[in-house]
């Protein structure tokens, strides 16, 4: 019997290693969207046997999005239904041409309403933001909704924690939801003293691996601040003494976040509302979370959740629609740049068609890997005439895009695979000149404190720089 084993089992490896590599290539064919990509993967899954296979089970199945859906399965899309428009409204929109267009676009994909009556106002740094909040949090008589990435246990966290707890004593329902990466980026983290001051605080997908290890799926990027259900707030900025310039921090960071009145706003609490029952499994008091909300201003616009979920690749779409659209002007502020070939194309065909591309980045990045591997793209950029600007110190986290001097967007959500693909974001639409007019002003002011980047500065570089950068590029899909 033993003679027989040792004789035939070669055979039998044989066998199982050709229905494992048919299973794995079977799987890769249908699953792979990018040709390249699954004809790479079936290459090494037949010439490196059993390991191959193995390799593609552990690193080419995307279970992102199908671990995200599992992970807010027991979560009803539709939780909280909003109202929607009055009839005829879409027709009494005064919209061009080509934003109705991708107005209608930006329907199909978010499958919320576009709202008008929005008063938008947008917020400079920590120094006009945080106090402006923290009024508002003062100003709370039923609840505080907070969701952050980053929740830090100093001076600033400690300005927030504080204007928490009033609201507690006066008797305001407060929820703060940090991410659970997020929360130990200080320590201790803050959600202890959080807990010992009465506030209801939840964790966001609680994992074991330390905060360094940034490289980690499924991460809540959004920030969000909803008081009374009927004032927001959102944007980029976290909670961190970093932020506060005039106060001179160790490491200063220049942000962006926005006040948001009007309608749009059931669309923030909507999220936070989605997020808070996944981590607490406290369902929202419908009438206390969504009061009836009145017409506040001149802007329309439109909340695009975004995740690796039923969300997924919705923030992709929208900057593809509005690329699309650009005829005249598309002026991009963002931390971290590395588009992927798709939005490369699309950039630079809205450049061909005649609207000129500003992409405004940080002249020194916290995070020199991802400067290294966008460096490396730049070229493909700068050939087709799109323009790129590197800002001075200190580091800007700012996120925003306007298009043709009318369309907005901002939020959490930067321009790296991670929040198009992998993390759960937050952004607004919105449609209009004035807004509009801001921003630009503000990108204009910060194109003019920048470098110009050139075509022939980034084919200069010397050689083992570039292979540096080139090596960095290889890791795009995991920045």
């Amino acid at each position: 019997m033993v003679e027989l084993i040792k004789e035939i089992w070669p055979h039998i490896i044989a066998t199982l290693d050709v229905v494992i590599a048919v299973a794995a290539s079977a799987h890769a064919v249908l699953h792979k969207r990018d040709t390249r990509s699954a004809v790479g993967w079936i290459g090494l899954i037949w010439l490196v046997p059993i390991l191959g296979a193995l390799l593609y089970a552990l690193l080419g199945i995307n279970r992102i999005k199908r671990r995200a859906r599992a992970l807010r399965s027991d979560l009803s899309r539709p939780l909280v239904p909003l109202p929607a428009p009055e009839a005829g409204q879409k027709q009494r929109l005064p919209l061009h041409d080509q934003f109705e267009a991708l107005a209608r676009l930006m329907e199909r994909i978010v499958q919320e309403p576009l709202l008008p009556g929005n008063r938008i106002s947008p917020l400079i740094n920590g120094d006009d933001a945080y106090p402006v909040m923290l009024g508002a949090i003062d100003a709370a008589e039923h609840s505080v909704h907070l969701s952050t990435y980053i929740f830090d246990n100093d001076r600033a966290g400690a300005l927030f924690l504080n204007a928490l707890a009033r609201a507690v004593k006066r008797g305001v329902q407060v929820r703060v939801l940090i991410d659970d990466v997020g929360a130990r980026y200080s320590w201790p983290p803050v959600t202890h003293k959080l807990r010992a001051s009465g506030i209801s605080a939840a964790r966001f997908l609680p994992t074991l691996l330390p905060r360094q290890l940034f490289f980690m799926n499924l991460r809540n990027h959004r920030k969000l601040l909803i008081i009374d259900g009927k004032t927001g707030f959102t944007g980029g900025m976290n909670i961190r003494e970093s932020l506060l310039l005039g106060e001179n921090p160790r490491h200063p960071v220049k942000d962006l976040h926005f006040l948001v009145e009007g309608p749009v706003v059931a669309h923030l609490q909507k999220v936070f509302a989605g997020d808070w029952f996944f981590c607490t499994g406290e369902r929202p008091a419908e009438e206390q979370w969504f009061p009836v909300l009145q017409q506040r201003g001149p802007v329309m616009a439109r909340g695009i959740p975004d995740g690796p979920d039923e969300d997924f690749e919705k923030l992709h779409w929208t900057v593809h629609g509005a690329l699309a659209a650009a005829k005249k002007s598309v002026q991009i502020v963002t931390p971290y740049f590395l588009p992927d070939s798709s939005l490369i194309k699309a950039l630079n065909l809205a450049a061909l068609r005649g609207a000129t591309v500003d992409i405004i980045l940080p002249e020194v990045n916290n995070l020199p890997v991802v400067k290294w591997a966008s460096t490396d793209l730049w070229w493909q950029l700068l050939e087709h005439d799109c323009r790129i600007w590197l800002s001075p110190a200190p580091f800007d986290h700012s996120k925003v895009m306007i298009v043709d001097g009318a369309w907005n967007l901002f939020g959490s959500g930067n321009w790296d695979p991670r929040s198009f693909r992998l993390n759960f974001e937050f952004n607004i639409e919105a449609y209009d000149t004035g807004l509009a007019g801001q921003l630009a002003g503000l990108a204009g002011q910060k194109m003019r404190a920048a470098r110009r980047v050139t075509l022939e500065k980034v084919n200069s570089r010397p050689l083992p720089v570039k292979l540096r950068d080139g090596i960095a590029r290889l890791f795009t899909p995991y920045l």
